[in-house]
């Protein structure tokens, strides 16, 4: 097939835009000669069961699906019944950036909570959390965190162990989006089961597809007593693949070795490198009007520009604004985004600056 875009075009906007890690690749075409049985009873999938329960610890149950999205819907649904509801931050992706499929397709109210960097603690947590036994009101059954959070922060095993024991405490369960967990884990410099298993978190959406995978997810069990009828679920939301072996391949390729920490390290270094890039303009004059609005603990930057400069900046590397009311803009770095990338980017921010 003919390439059909330019590639020596390149962009901060998700790390969604990066291609497929080459041994991703490898590891779907090895995957890939004869015939496996479908819908999940191939040997690849069986290997994946092993492969998660060395990173997340023995009893550990994990279902492959397409996107982060699924994962989350189909592991929220799990966890509860029709009247249930689920406590999250303001800036979940479930709440915000999901087009009400929690809502609409679990039917699974959201009580969202306003956070300034996206991190629950249990005094937010209670802002939600009352109204058990009365019939008007959906009932708190779930408490959902991001880790690394939408707005790039991260929770400590501390932190998550609080919130999980808080919840627990008060008949609650803790589900944790891993959109970009193994960012977390390489910026944590911890294992991925230190901050979920350990910490008490009950059902994990695992996320590939943003660190060089083709597309390829995972709602995990960690506790199976928080969550029932995942096998039915996962086909009721449209999540169950006929030709799974391609989606476990790819977390096999990811999780075996070292791919996913090698991945997510680049990509939190070269965050760490347009911001140190852009603190030094700032520093000697180069680049002026330009304030941070979260701290860098992973893969994203998040700045205020002066009016006008973003659309400009647009013109030659494309990315998001996060609110533009505020010109407060977000940069992904990907496990494919190379320094001459970021330097740049920082470049031609200096000049339109």
């Amino acid at each position: 097939m003919t390439t059909l875009h330019d590639r020596d075009i390149r962009g901060f906007a998700s790390d969604n835009y990066s291609g497929v890690h080459p041994e991703i690749l490898a590891a779907i075409a090895a995957a890939n000669d004869g015939h496996q049985i479908a819908y999940g009873e191939d040997a690849y999938t069986a290997r994946l069961q092993e492969v998660f329960a060395a990173h997340f610890g023995d009893g550990v149950q994990a279902f492959p699906v397409f996107n982060g999205t699924g994962a989350n819907v189909t592991g929220l649904q799990s966890m509860l019944p029709r009247w249930g509801a689920v406590i999250a931050a303001s800036t979940a992706h479930i709440n915000v950036d999901e087009g009400g499929a929690p809502e609409r397709v679990a039917g699974i109210k959201i009580l969202n909570v306003p956070t300034d960097d996206g991190k629950l603690t249990p005094d937010l947590v209670d802002r939600e959390a009352w109204g058990w036994g009365d019939e008007h009101r959906a009932q708190p059954l779930v408490v959902s965190i991001t880790q690394s959070t939408e707005l790039g922060t991260l929770y400590t095993p501390d932190e998550i162990r609080a919130l999980a024991d808080h919840a627990h405490a008060r008949g609650m369960r803790l589900h944790l989006d891993g959109a970009r967990i193994s960012n977390a884990a390489a910026a944590l410099d911890l294992p991925l089961r230190a901050f979920t298993t350990d910490a008490g978190v009950d059902v994990l959406s695992f996320g590939g597809t943003k660190n060089g995978a083709l597309g390829g997810e995972a709602v995990v069990m960690l506790d199976a007593a928080a969550s029932e009828g995942l096998v039915y679920l996962r086909k009721l939301n449209m999540q169950l693949a006929s030709k799974m072996r391609f989606v476990s391949a790819q977390l096999i390729a990811l999780l075996e070795g070292d791919l996913y920490l090698r991945n997510a390290r680049h990509a939190n270094a070269m965050a760490a490198r347009l911001r140190a890039g852009v603190e030094a303009g700032i520093a000697d004059g180069s680049i002026s009007g330009v304030a941070f609005s979260q701290p860098t603990q992973s893969n994203g930057v998040f700045a205020t520009l002066p009016d006008g400069v973003a659309d400009e900046l647009r013109r030659s590397f494309r990315f998001y604004d996060w609110d533009a009311a505020r010109n407060e803009v977000r940069w992904m770095c990907s496990f494919d985004t190379t320094e001459q990338d970021v330097d740049a980017f920082v470049a031609e921010l200096a000049r339109l600056t």
